[in-house]
């Protein structure tokens, strides 16, 4: 269970991201990395504390409805399936960007449409093999980050490659606010540790739920910090750019053609097993809201394969948008899919962490003391990261028209969907625990 998580939430966000970042900050972009990490585990204990509490499939959005108010579970729900449908486009731009390392001139919408039927028809099929699947792609994934902290710290130790720490206008050469600009990007890569109490939602052990959380936390934590570290004493921060992997940049300027090769395939194997567990998880939170009437009924209904296919052909719609940004603007069309994913994504975690300080303000010490799992930082911990989330939203809405405009229109298409639903709704009874897996 641990590995299966830490080996979803290794993908793009990581391995192609961490060049936009270490672009806006240099190597000050550690202290990016640091800042989500510790929001992130504000959100990584909240959720742990409330899934030990209440295990439910649907987890925060769940958490979000009973401690906060049935609107905010919506938006939450829906928002973060829309956002995790469309990174899926961000997986396939990336995976198309990989491809060109060894086909340099063949088209990237091209490889976009080959990868985008492969994902369908695999997700159309039968979902049995689908953990065992995920489990050996994340096994790759994590040892090869961990084969890379280890290369790149050999490099540095033996001085084979000079430090970038200082070299090139310093540790803040782009001034003691670009940390924060890069936190969006670094907060991106740690997109999925929510995923951990949708994970644990499922288990009624609170051991298992309190273990499972804080090992992959720490884990996770444990590969990117180090990574990025790696990186930015590596990776001469003003040549790095997201049309190549940094991950791949940093064995050729090493000088180690094979491992460049390969890295690039561990690479690519990683966006297509992150494309295929989004594109998963997306179609049956959709096929979970259509039988909790939060969705249309047809979207609850399976095929002969035990496969929700409607939901699946309705959560591909992040494949018509990696078409189209990948046609219109093939450089930055990995950057303009992530910044529209992530909203979903931050506004789950700001809705997490405001469910668990209601939560925890309705206990009596006696029920506090009895909780299975308890937050290290409690209460206050979850405060301070909703207050972080909540700049990050902000900073992210406000920072370009775009911005605010997309989250505008967003936000009241969901507020839209969410009183003509309510109006419509009419329970099942059934949950996503009804799907076969």
């Amino acid at each position: 269970m641990t590995m299966v998580a830490v080996g979803g939430s290794i993908g793009t966000g990581l391995l192609l991201g961490s060049a936009a970042a270490l672009e806006i900050a240099g190597p000050s972009v550690i202290l990016s990395y640091i800042l989500a990490a510790f929001i992130a585990y504000t959100v990584a204990m909240a959720l742990g504390e409330l899934a030990s509490e209440h295990p439910a499939a649907g987890s925060f959005g769940v958490y979000g409805e009973l401690y906060l108010n049935q609107y905010v579970g919506f938006l939450c729900r829906a928002g973060y399936w829309a956002a995790i449908a469309f990174s899926i486009g961000a997986e396939l731009v990336a995976s198309a960007t990989y491809m060109t390392v060894w086909f340099p001139t063949f088209p990237g919408v091209l490889w976009v449409l080959l990868f985008s039927a492969l994902l369908v028809l695999v997700n159309l099929r039968s979902v049995l093999a689908f953990g065992r699947f995920e489990f050996w792609f994340a096994m790759i994934k994590f040892a090869t980050v961990v084969a890379f902290i280890l290369v790149g710290a050999a490099l540095l130790s033996t001085g084979r490659v000079a430090p970038q720490y200082t070299a090139h206008g310093g540790f803040l050469p782009k001034g003691p606010i670009a940390p924060l600009l890069a936190v969006f990007f670094a907060i991106y890569a740690f997109g999925g540790v929510e995923m951990l109490a949708v994970t644990t939602g499922e288990s009624r052990s609170p051991k298992d739920i309190s273990r499972a959380a804080h090992l992959a936390f720490f884990l996770l934590a444990g590969l990117y910090l180090g990574a990025i570290i790696v990186l930015a004493g590596v990776m001469p921060w003003n040549r790095v750019g997201v049309s190549e992997s940094p991950f791949v940049s940093v064995l050729r300027i090493a000088r180690v053609p094979a491992a460049v090769y390969f890295m690039n395939f561990v690479v690519l194997t990683a966006a297509l097993s992150g494309a295929n567990a989004k594109l998963y998880v997306a179609s049956r939170l959709l096929f979970s809201m259509g039988r909790s009437g939060w969705a249309p009924a047809r979207l609850g209904k399976l095929n002969s394969a035990g496969s929700p296919r409607l939901a699946l052909l309705v959560s591909s719609y992040g494949i018509a948008g990696a078409l189209i940004f990948q046609y219109w603007a093939p450089k930055q069309a990995f950057l303009y899919i992530m910044g529209a994913a992530f909203s979903g994504l931050i506004f789950s975690w700001v809705v997490s962490l405001a469910a668990h300080v209601s939560f925890r303000r309705r206990l009596t010490p006696q029920q506090l003391a009895a909780l299975p799992m308890r937050s290290p930082l409690g209460i206050w911990g979850s405060i301070l990261g909703f207050f972080g989330a909540s700049a990050v939203v902000l900073y992210t809405l406000f920072s370009s028209r775009v911005n605010a405009i997309g989250g505008l229109v967003f936000f009241v298409g969901l507020t839209v969907a969410y009183f003509v639903l309510r109006r419509r709704r009419v329970p099942s009874g059934a949950s996503a625990s009804s799907l076969p897996t």
